[in-house]
């Protein structure tokens, strides 16, 4: 009888631990940056750096980038993708004065530009929509373009031959 009531204490200590700990963290929902969804940069040469890269530090290349896959530590079932580009020094993607840019994975963009919209941020150009996500970009204070990607992880998945883990 004592075994079981020491376990009973336990589990009842173990439940109100959990939920204490659930009450007081902060929800990890709304509009939100999760993570990076690439870094892209600008290279003299990008297919001989990229090569330099495969052969020196393992990174599979395929069309002039790489892509690390990983699973979601919100949810360990669900992919999640961050991609790796040199660009040609004269691209246009992002501003000439720039050397990188950083693409951020987030939820909600909808609701993201919105809250950004009241303080007075605005996009540099509207929202990209493609089957692996939605896309737009803006500046932050110093002038750096970033890109803000609300990926759909199952359609990119499926078009995504090259990665490393």
């Amino acid at each position: 009888m004592k075994k079981f009531t020491l376990m009973g204490l336990l589990c009842v200590a173990f439940l109100l631990g959990y939920g204490f700990s659930r009450l007081t963290m902060p929800a990890n929902t709304g509009p939100r940056v999760t993570g990076i969804g690439g870094v892209f940069f600008r290279a003299k040469d990008p297919k001989t750096l990229g090569a330099w890269y495969e052969k020196n530090l393992g990174m599979h290349m395929v069309q002039g980038s790489t892509n690390f896959e990983w699973h979601q530590g919100a949810d360990s079932t669900k992919k999640g993708f961050t991609l790796w580009v040199p660009f040609k020094a004269t691209t246009k993607y992002f501003p000439l004065e720039k050397q990188f840019m950083v693409d951020y994975r987030v939820e909600q963009l909808g609701a993201l530009l919105a809250k950004l919209k009241t303080a007075g941020i605005l996009p540099t150009d509207s929202v990209q929509k493609v089957s692996y996500g939605s896309f737009v970009h803006l500046m932050d204070p110093e002038g750096n373009m970033i890109e803000l990607w609300e990926p759909n992880d199952v359609e990119f998945a499926k078009m995504s031959t090259n990665t490393t883990k």
